[in-house]
């Protein structure tokens, strides 16, 4: 008896059934290629696009995380700049020259309202709970007060960089710089007036007219000073640095409109009525702390007197106060427009990842998805053909010289 006739309708039952398993697969996945013995090009394809999808997808997640810290920072210098504006407006009002004791010491209120506030902002924390501005330490609060009652600054100007897109990178975290290394006064020089000053003059810095020398005295250790003397109905200035003369004349008026006087680069207006004896000292200005210029604010502000002396006194205070301010307000300002590039940078980094796992992604299906109509038509013809072969074997079975045979 034959028997070809039955192992090769086995066969191709065989062979059926192991397509209809591999289309089955095919449309259940949606993959075509699942291993790299059936198409080692496709499926080399497909790992490579999928490890790149994978790599942007951290990438995204990396810039979400970014994003959200510096989004803080951005808060808090907005914050820091409405301060800012709002001290500058008290110390106005304190300079306007109508404000009596009463409000003067309410104006101090403010600005000590305005110190806590300020604190409270540098010791902002992100939503994952670390200090904004603590740098590397960001496990630390940034800014505490010391032995002394000062705030003083804790962090450090550590940096950290994580990468947000394939060659480019960017800070993860800020520091505490902006709040504590602006220059006193100007950005040139700190003028004090001598407490014993029995007069009613001030000195007040109108604007660089020697860019080098401006910078070579507030690079420099040696600070001038300024002392006046009187001679009848004149009174004349003197300034030395180092014990010696560098200028000097009357001035040259009663001081209703001032008398201008340049020294190491500066133009400075001498305001007032200087009394014999009084003096001034102009020193390189240093890096002075928005929490120290706001407690000398409120220091002069809460002790303001009423007597031409002590009124000169304190907006001399409130003047380089005001110069100091303008540091910091430009210091937030430009911080906050760096902060602004990187969160640009991040923003254009992610549409460009997007973009490109999207073309991976495409990739990725061009090589190893299955074409779904095509599969689902296959699968239906190798269905109906196995159901056909089978019932013809049925019949074949039933007939009887098969049985005989």
């Amino acid at each position: 008896m034959d028997l070809s006739f039955y192992s090769n309708f086995s066969n191709s039952l065989a062979a059926q059934e192991a397509q209809i398993n591999k289309l089955q697969q095919q449309i259940s996945t949606g993959l075509s290629v699942q291993t790299p013995d059936q198409n080692p090009a496709a499926y080399e394809t497909a790992a490579l696009g999928t490890a790149q999808v994978s790599r942007l997808a951290n990438d995204n997640t990396t810039q979400a995380a970014i994003q959200v810290q510096l989004g803080s920072v951005n808060n808090a210098y907005s914050a820091t700049t409405a301060l800012f504006n709002n001290v500058q407006t008290i110390v106005e009002q304190a300079l306007n020259g109508t404000t009596n004791s009463q409000n003067m010491n309410a104006l101090a209120g403010q600005v000590k309202s305005a110190m806590q506030q300020l604190l409270a902002i540098g010791n902002t924390t992100a939503p994952n709970g670390t200090y904004l501005f603590g740098g590397s330490r960001a496990g630390l609060a940034p800014f505490q007060a010391n032995s002394s009652g000062n705030i003083v600054y804790f962090g450090d100007g550590g940096q950290s960089q994580a990468t947000i897109a394939q060659a480019a990178t960017a800070s993860t975290i800020a520091n505490g710089d902006v709040f504590v290394s602006s220059l006193q006064g100007d950005g040139t020089s700190s003028i004090t007036a001598a407490s014993s000053n029995g007069g009613s003059g001030q000195i007040l810095p109108q604007g660089v007219v020697n860019a080098a020398a401006a910078t070579a005295f507030q690079q420099g250790t040696s600070p001038i000073t300024v002392s006046f003397s009187t001679s009848g109905t004149q009174t004349t200035y003197t300034a030395t640095q180092g014990g010696s003369t560098i200028a000097s004349g009357p001035l040259t008026s009663s001081g209703t409109s001032g008398t201008s006087v340049q020294l190491a680069g500066v133009d400075y207006q001498i305001t007032g009525q200087p009394a014999s004896g009084d003096s001034f000292t102009i020193a390189p200005a240093r890096p002075q702390s928005a929490f120290t210029l706001l407690k000398n604010l409120y220091t002069a502000l809460a002790n303001a007197g009423s007597t031409p002396s002590q009124v000169a006194q304190t907006n001399q205070v409130l003047n380089q106060s005001l110069a100091g301010l303008a540091q910091y307000q430009q210091a937030v300002t430009t911080a906050q427009a760096q902060n602004g590039v990187t969160l640009q940078a991040i923003s254009a980094a992610a549409a460009g990842n997007t973009n490109q796992s999207t073309e991976a992604q495409t990739t990725v299906q061009n090589a190893v998805a299955v074409n779904m109509p095509s599969a689902i038509a296959s699968l239906d013809q190798t269905l109906t053909a196995l159901q056909a072969a089978m019932k013809t074997f049925g019949n074949v079975q039933s007939l009887s010289l098969f049985n005989y045979v």
